[in-house]
């Protein structure tokens, strides 16, 4: 039973950590059709973001609550103005975007590298994420509990604006039916921006909460910007929920597949798992319901 309580929190900690990585790209490429490979280097400035909040307050529990709505900020705003310098141009050619994407990546990775230097640093976890919790005999950690919670709270916020707010409307309108949306007045440049913003964002919370998992370097966000698009892919475009169902299935699939096997083994079990399955469901679990003609 231990063990049984000890693979499901850990597939839970896996899925919380690429729900928090996939929704900014859920939201992106459902609404812009955006490839957005530079998608992991705001999840390193997030990071970084992190660990300057922590040499500046020096208090590790203080710069991590600061730090959280500082790395939306700064991620959300490297976002627009990736949106507004290049993706702009490139919207229907998903193919371009990639490419670009990627050049973008590189030189900012290697920015990250002139400015803190090429070794990975380290951003101390606060007091009270030390250690763990005890749950029937199972020591579940403080840090993962704290970034399962944070990944719920992300979830329930993007639900809220998407369903409650008018740029929730304007999102879904922009997403059924984007020339349609145009015809009413609504500003699909505008609405682009914002959700560029919002997306960016996330990933900039998620560096922030990956800072208490490891060490942090240029290269952090390439480590988990696959994984990410394939929750975005298996969830369905666009999809908050199915992106959520699909995070947290994959992450027990290969809590499991760790388990039983090594974990090179358990990424081509989750492939092959993912492969079998858009063959039999191509549009993912959910899939957009749009108003087009075409």
């Amino acid at each position: 039973m231990d063990v049984v309580v000890g693979q499901l929190f850990a597939g839970l900690s896996q899925g919380s950590i690429l729900i928090l990585i996939a929704l900014g790209l859920a939201l992106t490429f459902g609404q812009m059709g955006v490839i957005n490979m530079a998608h992991g280097e705001f999840i390193m400035a997030g990071a970084y973001t992190a660990y300057v909040m922590q040499g500046i307050l020096g208090d590790a529990g203080i710069s991590l609550l600061i730090a959280i709505p500082m790395g939306f900020l700064i991620g959300g705003v490297m976002g627009v103005i990736l949106e507004a310098v290049l993706i702009r141009h490139m919207y229907g050619r998903p193919l371009d975007t990639l490419l670009v994407t990627w050049g973008v990546s590189l030189i900012l990775q290697q920015l990250a590298r002139d400015i803190f230097g090429a070794p990975n640093v380290d951003v101390g976890s606060p007091s009270w994420l030390q250690g763990s919790v005890e749950v029937g005999g199972v020591a579940l950690a403080s840090a993962r509990l704290f970034i399962l919670a944070l990944a719920i709270a992300c979830v329930a916020a993007l639900s809220a604006i998407i369903r409650f707010t008018s740029l929730g409307r304007r999102v879904r309108a922009v997403v059924q039916n984007r020339e349609l949306a145009e015809t009413v007045g609504i500003s699909t440049r505008r609405t682009d921006r914002l959700t560029f913003f919002i997306g960016s964002g996330l990933a900039g919370v998620a560096g922030v909460a990956l800072t208490l998992l490891g060490s942090t370097g240029p290269t952090l966000g390439t480590n988990y910007i696959v994984d990410a698009f394939l929750v975005v892919v298996v969830g369905g475009i666009g999809q908050i929920r199915g992106a959520l169902i699909a995070a947290f299935v994959l992450g027990l699939l290969q809590s499991v597949f760790q388990y039983s096997t090594t974990a090179s083994m358990a990424k081509v079990l989750l492939l092959i798992a993912i492969v079998i399955f858009l063959q039999v469901r191509p549009q993912g679990i959910f899939s957009v319901r749009t108003r087009s003609l075409a």
